[in-house]
């Protein structure tokens, strides 16, 4: 699905679309589950400008509440939101960082639904996760110059997947399964597991988002103004 803003937009994110599954696809990518989504045709793919504005929180947010309303909770399907951004494409880990918690506090500022009380509205939290649309999100920051290959995307993105996703695979008895066959793939591919992965209710997976390697003295920017 691409969001169409200006003549000649749709034809650019289905090129944009194709990049991506270049991507994960072609150049086998080692999460199985965005493997699985790309080649099932389950990514809700949209494309931005200004990455990090207020205006732009507004326009995924409105598409966001799209996806949720359309998303069959019943189902064992899964369907990941992906937004992704033109423009600028030689951020720094750091610039990214930045940028990319900037656009979560306007999408966050912008969203007018309670958080998700499944979840915690405290970055610092070992139970926090992001809420949008009153559902929690497990948030995935990619960019060409990640550190991490697996988020080497071909340009500024954000992976939206639904928490709901990760307690479904815990209900089916195939998270761990999953979750160990993704670490190992990602080791072949780096050499080493990525030192931010922490399972969820381990430690605040706020740390995780950007894909940067992070301190003990990292704090999250992010404010929370919903009571």
């Amino acid at each position: 699905m691409s969001r169409v803003t200006a003549p000649g937009v749709e034809k650019e994110s289905a090129s944009s679309r194709a990049e991506f599954e270049d991507f994960i696809i072609g150049k086998d990518h080692p999460c199985l589950m965005a493997q699985t989504v790309f080649s099932m045709d389950k990514v809700d793919f949209h494309e931005y400008n200004d990455f990090g504005s207020r205006e732009t929180a507004k326009a995924i947010l409105a598409d966001l509440k799209q996806y949720i309303a359309a998303f069959d909770f019943e189902s064992n399907e899964f369907l990941t939101f992906l937004a992704a951004f033109k423009g600028k494409q030689d951020n720094s880990e750091e610039e990214f960082e930045k940028t990319l918690w900037e656009q979560l506090q306007h999408l966050h500022e912008v969203d007018d639904a309670d958080w998700d009380e499944a979840v915690s509205p405290d970055p610092e939290d070992k139970n926090f996760s992001f809420s949008l649309g009153g559902k929690a999100f497990y948030i995935v920051g990619l960019h060409p110059n990640s550190s991490r290959k697996a988020r080497q995307a071909p340009y500024p993105a954000i992976a939206f997947n639904l928490h709901w996703q990760f307690e479904k695979l815990r209900e089916m008895n195939t998270y761990h399964t999953v979750r160990d066959k993704i670490r190992e793939r990602d080791i072949e591919l780096q050499g080493n597991i990525n030192p931010m992965l922490e399972d969820f209710g381990e430690r605040s997976e706020a740390r995780q988002y950007s894909g940067r390697k992070v301190g003990e003295e990292w704090k999250c920017p992010f404010l929370n103004h919903k009571k």
